[in-house]
Parts: structure tokens; sequence; C-alpha cells
């Protein structure tokens, strides 16, 4: 008896500045599942359409009814799986895992509970600080809230950190270093999101933290250093190239146990499942967290494939893991 492949549909785009990061990591997964176990398909999600792009790059429309897509011979196409790649809006903050859950879609990754709590920063470091996590000070603000510059500088003190509260990829961040700065970060930061947060500046090393849900176990995959040539790591820096990144981190083995350790936790009490990628700073060996991503870049250069290569896990393995958990968590 012939075993029928299960259809998966790599889902990427999205509605934030970071499709085109999103297309990356989507066309690198679409390569890199394995075409004995799968048929594989892409699907981009903008805010203007959504559609299946089939081989001779032809777009057909996703109906928004049940994601399915209507073939040119009238067939229909549904898939088995929707393998979520989108970073940011809406597939990173759970408007798309609800909308999936509505219609019965299964899909990889965190669900629409997991995705919404990790894309709010300040509720995740409310949450993890139950737990014992460290993060910065910081002050939380809404748009059109009246901001005392001088009472925020007096609590945070100099230099401090100005970002959204709510979006990826560094934008919207600021680096506040005269209080006079202080105003003017709040409006850029504002532009990207109605929340706020301002933090107080960490002196120590970046660390970003892939943590995966592997054959049954949570597994730090590395610890990458981040030696920014910028003054933090911002888009830039992630993006085009102005940053350096050392994997494995060059700490001692025991504050790599440590931030394992605070890695594991964090991913296990957040109820995470799928990719994940937290920042951290370390400073005097504590792991203080700046962040959780749960649909972290994926292109070639970044960091979490650049991590399963070093860990010794392949592309097709870490990819073909998510679509195996999701076609398991719907038989159950």
């Amino acid at each position: 008896m012939v075993m029928s492949k299960k259809s998966v549909a790599v889902v990427m785009g999205g509605y934030s500045d970071e499709y085109v990061v999103s297309l990356k990591s989507g066309q690198l997964i679409y390569d890199s599942l394995d075409r004995d176990l799968y048929e594989v398909y892409k699907v981009v999600v903008l805010k203007d359409e959504w559609y299946f792009l089939d081989e001779n790059n032809q777009k057909h429309e996703i109906n928004r009814g049940d994601f399915s897509v209507t073939l040119s011979n009238n067939e229909k196409l549904k898939f088995d799986v929707c393998f979520n790649i989108i970073h940011g809006t809406p597939g990173e903050n759970g408007i798309l895992q609800a909308y999936w859950d509505a219609i019965g879609q299964t899909y990889t990754g965190c669900n629409f509970y997991q995705s919404a709590l990790t894309f709010n920063k300040k509720d995740t470091l409310a949450v993890l600080s139950k737990y014992g996590i460290p993060s910065a000070k910081s002050v939380y603000l809404k748009k059109g809230e009246n901001i005392n510059a001088d009472e925020i500088v007096e609590n945070l003190k100099l230099p401090l950190f100005v970002k959204p509260n709510q979006s990826g990829s560094s934008l919207g961040i600021s680096k506040v270093k005269e209080k006079s700065e202080l105003i003017a970060a709040t409006e850029f930061a504002f532009k990207e999101d109605d929340e706020i947060l301002i933090e107080s500046f960490l002196n120590g090393m970046e660390v970003s933290v892939g943590v995966i849900d592997f054959k049954g176990e949570t597994i730090v995959l590395g610890i990458t250093e981040i030696v920014s040539k910028n003054e933090f790591f911002d888009y830039e820096a992630k993006y085009e190239g102005a940053s350096e990144e050392i994997t494995p981190a060059r700490i001692d083995d025991e504050t790599r146990i440590r931030v394992e350790e605070i890695a594991k936790r964090a991913y296990d009490s957040l109820g995470m499942s799928g990719f994940s990628r937290s920042e951290y700073i370390l400073m005097d060996g504590i792991p203080y967290m700046l962040e959780m991503n749960t649909n972290p870049g994926f292109s070639p250069a970044s960091i979490l494939p650049q991590q399963a290569r070093h860990y010794g896990i392949s592309i097709t393995d870490l990819c073909g893991n998510e679509v195996e958990k999701a076609l398991n968590k719907k038989r159950n």
C-alpha cells in the first residue's frame, strides 16, 4: 500500500515591513522539506491578497472560507498542514492562528494565545518574572498619555531604550542618551505601535538563544553572541550585515548552563511550540530577557538555521519535525 504524501503549504509574507524577510525564510523551508514525504506548496499572505503560487509562478487566489485553492482544472486543493513562517502580523501575533483554529486548519508552531502573548513584550516579561526570569526595569506608556521625561530619566537613568511594545525586527527602537531626545524617541516608537516600553539600559553581552521542541524534548539549539557595529542590534544590524554573530557565544560553561536553563524555562513556562529565539543581555553572568520571537527569521543568513547547523540538525529534519508535530496534534 502506497501512503499518499501529505500536502504542506509554506505560508509566508505578512502585513508588516518584515514580509521581505519572511519570503526568504519561506523559500528556505520550501526548498528544504523532504519531497519524498510531502507535496510542498507556496502560499503568500499579504495585506491586499492571499494567493497560492504554482510551479509556473501563476497566482491562484486563496479561498478564505476554508483556506483552499481552486486550480485551473477546477480541482480543489486543501492543505494537510500550513507551515507558518510569517514574521510580525498576522502570523506571529495570533491572528492567523485564531482564524485557522476557527476553520479547522492544522498549522505548525504556537497556538493563537502563545503567539499573541509573546508578541506583547510587556505581558511576556510580566508572566516570566513569576518564573524568576529577570528583565530590565521599564515604564509602559500608551499613545496620548502624558510623558514625564524628568521622572522617567530619574527612575530608569540614562542611557535608556525606547521600543514599540508589539513590533518585530527592531523597528521603531531608539537608544536615548540625553533627556532632550526622549520625546522624539517616543514619537518614533509610536509610529509602529500604540503602546511603547521605555527600558533601562543593560550594559552587557547580547545573546540570542534558539530553543525548539524536537522529537518530544525542549532543546537549546545554540547561544549566539551578537556584536553589533551599530549602537544596538537594530534593523540594519539584523538584516544588512552591520553585526557579527558568533556561535557558540564566547561565555564560560557556568554562564552557558545558566542561559540554557533560563531559555528552556521561558519556553516551557510560556507553553511554547515550534521555533523560538529569545534575546538576553548578560550582566555579571545573569541573563536578562529582552523578548521572545515565536517565528524568528529563517533565511539562510538567519541565526536559527546557523544554530541548527552548529547543533547538528539538518534544516530538512528541523522543518520535517515541525510538520510531523502538527500532523500528530491533528490525530490526537
